[in-house]
């Protein structure tokens, strides 16, 4: 019988000295390695693979590529900020002072962008 055992993120990257200092430093991964073919970090307990890609062979996806649940929303953006996380705006949300978007069942969302473009996000969800 199969059995899918822990889940491995994965996200690309074409500059991975950026990547390490951003995921590393700004977000707070513990750096495991980095080869020739990818950095790998510790995110939480999850295997997270930046794979190094080389200039013309990724794009960033318009969508969010890997999130964060957070238990306070504002604290998590408040503290990504004091790291130099910058926050993205997009139109037609109705975004808090501080890009907290608060969905209709009630999950507060803020998303960021890595050095490569990914969207990433961090969301508090609504208690059941």
């Amino acid at each position: 019988m199969l059995e899918l055992k822990r889940l491995v993120a994965f996200v690309a990257t074409t500059k991975p000295d950026a990547a390490v200092e951003f995921y590393r430093d700004k977000l707070g991964f513990k750096l495991v390695s980095d080869d020739p073919f990818a950095v790998v970090l510790d995110a939480q307990g999850t295997m997270m693979r930046v794979a190094k890609m080389q200039d013309g062979q990724f794009h960033a996806a318009a969508y969010t590529v890997l999130g964060w649940d957070v238990d306070d929303a504002a604290q998590a953006v408040a503290e990504l900020g004091r790291r130099g996380v910058a926050f993205e705006r997009y139109p037609g949300m109705a975004q808090d002072e501080n890009g907290i978007w608060t969905s209709p069942g009630g999950a507060k969302v803020a998303w960021f962008k890595d050095p490569d473009g990914n969207v990433l996000s961090i969301s508090e969800f609504a208690p059941r």
